[in-house]
């Protein structure tokens, strides 16, 4: 590594530590020549192709800006946007490659959508999938209720319980 300050091509690392949990090395380092120490971040950089062929770098936050309007209107807060753009990069991150299809972000994006917010999820997904009819929508949502059957349903307030124990004294 050059030493920024006198350009010599030789230092020395003194510190090496794991930062983002694991995404980045932070390496202390002292130059041979003049002695002087400074810092370097290094980062495996993670690529999108697009579908017009585009590279671009990873970005959480287009993640998160992409699901935000899926959830519009929707009971679900940043910290669950955020925890969600963190779990897609996860799961990108783990196939190994440096360059990813910007449809497998897609498909890392259903799952943990689906199970944060139902409404939101069939929004997104008929934006990604395409929808081109109610059929579409109907066909999802049977998958949804095949995957998570309706629970029991909620007594009315003030309804009396048929559960003799439950009704108390």
């Amino acid at each position: 590594m050059r030493c920024p300050f006198c350009h010599h091509g030789d230092s020395k690392v003194i510190d090496s530590r794991e930062v983002d949990d694991g995404q980045t090395i932070r390496r202390r380092r002292s130059c041979q020549d003049c002695q002087r120490r400074f810092t370097t971040v290094e980062e495996a950089v993670l690529a999108v192709v697009k579908r017009s062929g585009v590279t671009e770098p990873f970005s959480r936050g287009k993640v998160i800006g992409g699901v935000r309007r899926a959830c519009q209107g929707r009971p679900v807060d940043e910290d669950a946007l955020a925890l969600l753009a963190q779990t897609v990069e996860d799961t990108v991150r783990a196939s190994g490659a440096a360059e990813v299809p910007s449809q497998e972000i897609g498909l890392a994006i259903l799952g943990p959508l689906r199970e944060l917010d139902e409404v939101a999820y069939l929004r997104f997904a008929s934006v990604y999938r395409a929808f081109t009819s109610a059929d579409d929508f109907i066909a999802e949502i049977v998958s949804l209720r095949a995957d998570h059957p309706p629970g029991p349903q909620a007594e009315p307030a003030g309804a009396a319980s048929a559960d003799p124990v439950a009704a108390g004294p």
